[in-house]
């Protein structure tokens, strides 16, 4: 494992793009985290995603895994335009002063094959560690190496497959008819999937292990996705962080220069624009 923190380098000033927006970004951090945000797929919510990437500033962005859905491609090849600018988004961030760290995941694996290289401007590393503002070090990993503490057979993950995409199906729809009614983004399918009890068990399983890995390697905590799950909590003295995802929840992690990490919903920054003063009113 690689372990460089995100200080490592010095932070650059961001140069002038005419495409650029000119106002002031509405999320400012010192890192921001994001992952599973499955590039190619079709529940993918770049054009939210999109919006995000444009009102972010940052010192380093952190891309935790399933960046671009490789399984999802090799079923059928699928890369709309919205997809594409994400990619051209995340370059230009980590050409204007951001530093990229890209930590592969399960569905975009062979991306493993060139950790410690560049992906252009964006670095490719497996695991990292990184120390927050106020000297916590976290492990940063996607997760997936913790399937195998979860034990489900193949029918059961089967089984699971099938009733994931009839959520996402439902969650498509539903929010189609909510955007159409003029109404935020919401999780469906979470909420669904937080009223299933197998589904809760291996997502508490899930969080189990990874803060158990971390104390066994020395951390104060893991900053993680994976399961599709965003979560802030810690249990005897180790924090667990999951940033959620682009598919269900658009959701992200964001630590300030004081090392205070808080959880991002898209619906949160949506709000936001909608109430400037509001915003205003809680920064102060």
């Amino acid at each position: 494992m690689t372990t460089p923190t995100a200080t490592d380098s010095p932070t650059t000033q961001r140069s002038s793009n005419p495409s650029a927006k000119t106002q002031s970004p509405l999320i400012k951090g010192r890192t921001i985290w994001i992952s599973d945000i499955h590039l190619g797929y079709r529940d993918c919510k770049a054009d939210y995603l999109l919006e995000f990437l444009d009102n972010i500033s940052c010192d380093t962005l952190y891309l935790v895994g399933d960046i671009i859905d490789m399984w999802a491609m090799k079923r059928k090849f699928r890369w709309p335009k919205e997809h594409y600018n994400v990619m051209l988004k995340l370059y230009d961030l980590a050409n204007n002063g951001t530093r990229v760290i890209y930590v592969p995941g399960n569905h975009d694996e062979p991306m493993r094959r060139f950790t410690g290289n560049l992906f252009g401007p964006i670095e490719i590393i497996e695991e990292h560690e990184y120390t927050c503002a106020n000297g916590k070090r976290y492990l940063i990993m996607h997760g997936d190496a913790m399937d195998a503490y979860i034990n489900l057979s193949h029918i059961t993950r089967f089984c699971g497959d099938i009733a994931y995409n009839l959520l996402l199906f439902i969650n498509r729809w539903a929010n189609r008819w909510r955007k159409w009614m003029g109404r935020p983004y919401f999780s469906l399918a979470g909420m669904i999937k937080d009223n299933i009890k197998g589904a809760k068990d291996a997502i508490e399983t899930y969080q189990k292990e990874a803060m158990d890995e971390a104390r066994r390697r020395g951390f104060d905590g893991v900053i993680c996705g994976h399961i599709h799950y965003p979560a802030m909590l810690e249990q005897e003295g180790i924090r667990y962080c999951n940033t959620g995802d682009w598919i269900e929840n658009c959701t992200a992690i964001v630590e300030d220069y004081s090392g205070h990490m808080r959880l991002l919903h898209y619906s949160d920054q949506l709000q936001w624009q909608e109430n400037p003063a509001e915003k205003l009113a809680q920064a102060a």
